[in-house]
């Protein structure tokens, strides 16, 4: 099976325009879960499985399959670099309390969600930290992946979810993501089927 665009996709084209990084503000429904996620966009790679073999150089969004995900409405965005890219705002750190855990299979991935609204902004496996950063103009402590020795995957990785990142901000439209083709698309549930762009693998949804 390709790892190209599914043919029957109209909106498969090369990017036409560079990848430009920027801040986006995310929050879970209830504002207890605050976020900012730095997107680059558009991915500089679209062939998804190019873009798997090389996730340092270019944004992936995906959707998946598998009866976690599916199940759970995730929409799948994985970072160029997560330790800089996502700066976890409130709760102040979610290992040690403020957010709900849900984990399944080898228990490894940490499907984090709002105890007072329920949903989910991110997911994650392997080591965190509790940093300084400049958030607004203002040096404040966020919680991140660990810096020191992140290699995705092999030592961690983090997804957020795209349909938690506020609407309207410049340079961010989820509509885009479809119209041009951008999302992958991923069979984690029967796993004969390679990640394709345009259409979703048996199970899966657009």
């Amino acid at each position: 099976m390709s790892t190209s665009c599914h043919p029957a996709s109209p909106s498969c084209p090369p990017n036409s325009s560079p990848p430009t990084r920027r801040p986006y503000k995310g929050s879970c429904h209830c504002g207890h879960t605050k976020y900012i996620v730095y997107l680059t966009l558009p991915p500089h790679l679209l062939d998804p499985k190019t873009a798997n073999a090389n996730p340092t150089l270019t944004t992936r969004i995906r959707k998946c399959n598998c009866s976690t995900c599916h199940k759970m409405g995730l929409f799948h965005v994985r970072l160029v670099d997560a330790p800089n890219d996502f700066l976890l705002l409130s709760p102040p750190n979610p290992e040690q309390g403020g957010l709900n855990d849900y984990t399944c299979g080898d228990g490894e991935i940490h499907f984090y969600f709002c105890p007072k609204c329920g949903v989910r902004c991110f997911n994650f496996h392997g080591e965190s930290e509790v940093r300084d950063a400049e958030v607004d103009g203002v040096r404040r402590k966020v919680w991140t992946p660990r810096k020191e020795g992140w290699v995705e995957p092999t030592m961690g990785s983090l997804s957020v979810n795209a349909a938690t990142i506020e609407p309207g901000q410049e340079g961010f439209d989820i509509r885009e993501w479809h119209e041009k083709g951008w999302i992958h698309y991923l069979d984690m549930k029967d796993e004969i089927g390679e990640a394709r762009c345009g259409k979703p693998h048996s199970g899966g949804m657009y």
